[in-house]
């Protein structure tokens, strides 16, 4: 197949819904498709006045366009055989020809739903319920379009059956060349702590986080307590925390295998990749309580689970596991077997067959007969 993922922006910055779908496109790459990722300039909401609008798109086109600075080359790899893409707006005119296009945000949705007549199937890859970026009755309208739906966890799957809209679930995958435990849990210092740190979106809940890890310190003046993110280190930030920006890949790998707990203090999450590659790499994960962190954690069993917005509840549960090593280390074992089961082969198997069986459906009688002759091509394929 053909297939072209749209993406709203650059790739510059490491982005959880990016990786997911540069992951996709790597397997399906290998896999023999002929994948292509189209990156928008500018993804404005429909509505949004022209002008200022076209006016915007043309100086971020142009700006990465002359740089050569819009590819995610700095923190992922893509396969050599992934055409990509930066585009100054979806438009037919920039889009190659392909059997399936799929749009991953709520306005990249809105774009492709205005383009008609495109030789390929539409489908919708959603990974949050984005309301925070957005008017949620346009962002909700979205979830209606003409798409085949593919959702990443349950909770945003009961979102589409209970306004009717019916949705393919496949979970994320996840890379265990990248992650794994390298320390025993046993091993670990039990007053170490690590979190993802991003005080730019307040659902990460961040500022919850960090409100914990103070409390903690007060109780346990022995706490090593590291954070890493994107942004630069805030100046209020505590001189004991130890903070990294943008880590490398083995860098981020070292700091999960350090930690004896991680937290992730989310209100909301799509799916939380931090707190899963956490547990890929043998840390004791204390989360909110909350869709994109049940896919893989249960309650005692494989994690902490706390209510949201409850920094107080965030630390009592961490400081519990920094008093009990045998419950911290029956988690990081249980939560470290659990998380082996979202493999990207699965997650590409599924996302294979979904674009197979629906990019078929639009097949002619007699194309759909020369696909079941061995070694037959289609014309457009």
């Amino acid at each position: 197949m053909k297939i072209v993922f749209i993406l709203p922006q650059e790739g510059t910055q490491p982005i959880g819904g990016f990786k997911v779908v540069y992951e996709y496109a790597n397997h399906l790459a290998k896999r023999g498709h002929k994948v292509h990722i189209a990156h928008m300039a500018s993804a404005f909401p429909k509505g949004v006045h022209k002008r200022p609008k076209y006016l915007l798109h043309g100086f971020r086109y142009f700006s990465f366009a002359l740089k050569g600075n819009w590819k995610p080359d700095k923190w992922f790899t893509l396969d050599p055989s992934v055409d990509i893409s930066w585009l100054p707006r979806l438009s037919k005119i920039f889009l190659p020809k392909a059997d399936a296009y799929i749009a991953t945000w709520w306005v990249t949705a809105e774009h492709l739903n205005a383009i008609s007549h495109l030789p390929g199937k539409k489908f919708y890859l959603i990974q949050h319920l984005e309301t925070w970026s957005g008017p949620k009755e346009q962002i909700m309208a979205t979830w209606k379009m003409p798409f085949e739906k593919i959702v990443i966890a349950r909770w945003l799957e009961k979102i589409g059956t209970s306004i009717g809209e019916s949705c393919h679930y496949i979970p994320n995958g996840l890379d265990f060349a990248k992650f794994g435990c390298d320390v025993p849990p046993e091993a670990r210092e039990p007053a170490r702590i690590a979190m993802l740190f991003n005080n730019q979106i307040g659902w990460k809940g961040s500022a919850d986080g960090l409100a914990a890890v103070c409390q903690l310190k007060c109780t346990y003046p022995q706490l090593q307590v590291e954070f890493f993110g994107v942004h630069a280190r805030p100046v209020d930030m505590p001189s004991w925390i130890t903070y990294h920006q943008e880590p490398a890949q083995d860098e981020l790998r070292r700091i999960y295998n350090r930690a004896a707990i991680f937290l992730a203090p989310s209100h909301s999450e799509g799916w939380g990749l931090p707190p899963s590659e956490a547990m890929m790499c043998g840390a004791a994960v204390v989360a909110t309580d909350i869709g994109g962190h049940q896919e893989f954690c249960k309650h005692e069993e494989t994690a902490m689970l706390v209510p949201a917005k409850s920094p107080e509840q965030l630390a009592d549960a961490a400081g519990k596991l920094i008093d009990n090593h045998l419950v911290r280390v029956r988690l990081a074992r249980q939560g470290h077997s659990n998380i082996r089961k979202f493999t990207w082969d699965a997650a590409t198997d599924t996302f294979e067959g979904v674009l197979d069986r629906s990019c078929k459906t639009r097949l002619t009688p007699t194309e759909s007969a020369l696909c079941q002759i061995p070694g037959t091509k289609l014309p457009h394929s």
